[in-house]
């Protein structure tokens, strides 16, 4: 009992000291990591050699799970943002679904479709066309705009493949990709469109005070400039603008931002732009259910298989994109997409290394024997360690995983499905997006809030998914 408690008092200083690192002394958050690792490896009697091999083993694993979808979905996103395909997505979505239904529309399309892109990118290049058609949604169009935005962002990429937490939440937990984007997809369409609810009500009955909560539209701005709807229609002129340039306005480019400068102003179908994208997420859900019948034929694997899958999808827009926008643009656009996914893979790597070195210590059979089979309590707590890593740390990746591989051991002592864990984690993750937090701020800027109301719309907003996702889990778990 006396080694059993000393592991526990370990591991929760291994965390606290990774937390400590990163918050106090701005420590890169892969360097603290393994310095936890090490730490919690070397604590619990591990031989130094033993404990480097399980780092390294780690790391090694979980890059063998999702390297090259991390770095295929980080390509494909950067070349779909290149192609100007948001904006236009967004003015679609606004003139089939109408003001009243444009939050929900965005958010759903943001949340389950657009998540091959980086969440800066993504973001940087919707808000200022979402910011333009905020009055157009009527009373509270601001902050009911912002909030979708908030909510859809942030869920997308712990619940949804390819989403950059998403698949590293699958690989830590051991999930097959196709099983991640199905559970994922049915636990956040419910999350994003009850949260929505929720807040729009709160906006309702006095949540939301303009004077205080908005900034002044710049210049220009106002919807009811022109009474043609046409006018008020058309998406803003900046695509011709690098995001780099767009964002020098505000206080410079933030971390994950680099989006090659377009060439071209050839303006393609839509759907043909998303085909390979959409044709991707089909070949991998179409994979997950021929698993779950049981059906396996050579070629069938083969397509389905979400390396193969995303390795088309980026063939397939690269194709799209040296027709459209010129093969030069497409060629920056992939080194962007590199340099991006460079630190992606670092971080999601380290991740990794501290839930293998958290296994060894063997906390899983310590925990398993707290908790009974099918009980609520291990889904509660992964939720609970991952709301508050992400209160200290701020990111949402870093907390998701950590919280992760902290239970992941449990799983198979109890008999609780990894899916659930991963689907747990991601919405404790959620919790309380704040000010130490570089969507916080591009959302403040980009969507003309203030402090006080980006603390109403996406601090609360996304604090509301992280419950709601976490209630909808918990119903899941009842016939998982």
């Amino acid at each position: 009992m006396t080694s059993e408690i000393i592991t526990i008092i370990h591991t929760a200083i291994a965390i606290l000291g990774v937390v400590v690192l990163i918050t106090r002394f701005r420590l890169n958050p892969a360097v603290a990591l393994v310095i936890g690792s090490l730490y919690l490896g070397l604590a619990t009697g591990h031989p130094p050699t033993e404990t480097i091999g399980t780092i390294t083993g780690g790391f090694g694993e979980i890059m063998a799970e999702v390297g090259l979808l991390i770095t295929f979905g980080v390509l494909l996103g950067s070349m779909l943002s290149e192609m100007n395909a948001i904006q236009r997505l967004v003015s679609h979505l606004l003139r089939v679904f109408g003001p009243r239904g444009l939050p929900y529309a965005m958010g759903l399309t943001i949340g389950t479709v657009l998540q091959s892109i980086f969440l800066d990118v993504l973001l940087v290049i919707s808000a200022p066309l979402a910011r333009k058609m905020a009055p157009l949604i009527g009373k509270h169009g601001t902050p009911r705009i912002a909030t979708a935005l908030a909510i859809s962002l942030e869920c997308g990429i712990v619940f949804m493949v390819p989403g950059v937490a998403a698949l590293a939440l699958a690989g830590v937990l051991g999930v097959p990709l196709g099983q991640m984007l199905l559970f994922g997809l049915i636990v956040i369409v419910p999350t994003i469109v009850i949260s929505i609810f929720i807040m729009t009500l709160l906006f309702r009955v006095g949540f939301w005070n303009q004077k205080l909560d908005e900034t002044q539209p710049l210049e220009g701005e106002h919807a009811d400039a022109s009474d043609e709807p046409e006018a008020q229609l058309a998406p803003l002129k900046t695509e011709s603008i690098p995001v780099g340039d767009r964002l020098s306005k505000i206080g410079g480019v933030p971390r994950g931002v680099a989006v090659a400068e377009r060439t071209t102003t050839s303006e393609p179908k839509l759907i043909l732009l998303f085909a390979p994208l959409l044709l991707c997420l089909g070949l991998i859900a179409t994979g997950a259910i021929l698993q779950i019948v049981g059906v396996e034929i050579d070629a069938l694997v083969l397509v389905t298989d979400p390396v193969f899958a995303l390795l088309l999808a980026v063939l397939g827009t690269s194709i799209i994109g040296r027709v459209t926008v010129g093969g030069k643009a497409v060629e920056k656009s992939v080194v962007a997409g590199f340099r991006e996914s460079g630190q992606i893979l670092i971080l999601t790597g380290v991740g990794g290394s501290l839930a293998a070195t958290v296994a060894a210590t063997g906390l899983g059979d310590i925990l398993g024997q707290a908790f009974s089979a099918n009980s609520f309590a291990p889904l509660l707590i992964v939720w609970a360690i991952a709301a508050v890593l992400h209160i200290a740390v701020g990111s949402v990746t870093i907390s998701a995983i950590t919280a992760a591989g902290i239970l992941a051991p449990i799983a198979s002592v109890i008999g609780l499905d990894p899916i659930l864990i991963a689907l747990a984690a991601g919405a404790g993750s959620l919790f309380a997006v704040h000010v130490t937090s570089n969507t916080f701020w591009l959302l403040q800027s980009l969507l003309g809030q203030t402090t006080r109301g980006t603390l109403k719309t996406c601090t609360v907003g996304v604090s509301v998914a992280s419950v709601v996702a976490l209630l909808v889990t918990l119903v899941l778990s009842i016939f998982i």
